[in-house]
């Protein structure tokens, strides 16, 4: 399954870098597609991840986790 997640606080590409590594070492989530220009994430998640607990791994590397939204798209 994949989401989309909106973050704040990304100013460079150290910042999409830490939020990379921050989200694909969560246990559930194969993949995480980070966006500097869109400031979001699209990750896929092998199984359910808690809001909580991607709030506090974007936390953990000075970003913020605005919104979680369901990827809608049949296309990547």
């Amino acid at each position: 399954m994949k989401r989309v997640l909106e973050i704040e606080g990304m100013h460079c590409m150290g910042c999409v870098r830490r939020a990379t590594e921050a989200l694909e070492g969560l246990d559930g989530i194969n993949t995480a597609r980070v966006d500097l220009n869109e400031k979001s994430a699209v990750v896929d998640m092998e199984t359910e991840v808690s809001e909580d607990l991607l709030r506090a791994a974007l936390k953990n590397v000075a970003l913020e986790l605005v919104a979680v939204k369901e990827k809608k798209s049949i296309f990547g």
